[in-house]
């Protein structure tokens, strides 16, 4: 009984296509204003997906902004894809990458380490000279390891949290935890 039921619902269904069809055309059920209209619905769902494409590329180059301390040089654009299917493909393998870098962004090395450091360093707006941030970097540090974030934010106390503690990781790669030798001890790292 429910698959007759089913059956004659669909039917229904798919008797009424043809005149939704015309409707949407503005009643004119011509083949050129179908066209016409189906041509116009895919010209959105390309927009459509390659707007979300966009968002997720400039997102992936913001966060990778944050953790290299600058734009990457080699950010391929996205591309204007000319069929539905390959202008969603394009928008999920961006949006993809985009949630890799968030990832990689607000998980640095020893994140707990570089908080333990600034709750004993300074606020993370801290414009007090020679020393800013929530890190305290120094005018030079801050050009040794956020240089282009230097040039095109200001100093520290204008950077994230985040872009402050990337600008950390890059330099405990070269110098270990040096920089705050008594702050870092004193979190229990070395």
């Amino acid at each position: 009984m429910r698959r007759s039921i089913f059956a004659c619902g669909l039917l229904l269904a798919l008797a009424g296509i043809p005149s939704a069809v015309a409707a949407a055309a503005g009643g004119n059920g011509s083949p050129t204003a179908v066209a016409q209209h189906v041509a116009q619905a895919r010209a959105n769902s390309i927009d459509y997906w390659n707007a979300k494409a966009e968002r997720a590329q400039a997102a992936t180059t913001r966060w990778l902004t944050v953790v290299r301390g600058r734009p990457p040089q080699h950010a391929s654009h996205t591309s204007d894809a000319n069929s539905p299917r390959a202008a969603q493909d394009n928008a999920r393998a961006w949006h993809r990458r985009a949630v890799a870098a968030w990832r990689l962004a607000t998980h640095p090395p020893h994140r707990r380490a570089w908080y333990c450091i600034h709750h004993r360093e300074g606020s993370w707006t801290d414009p007090n000279a020679p020393y800013w941030g929530g890190l305290q970097m120094d005018y030079s540090f801050q050009s040794a390891y956020g240089g282009w974030l230097l040039k095109h934010e200001g100093t520290a106390n204008h950077w994230t949290p985040l872009s402050q503690i990337w600008a950390g990781v890059r330099a405990w790669r070269v110098r270990g935890f040096e920089p705050w030798a008594g702050t870092a001890h004193a979190c229990g790292v070395y």
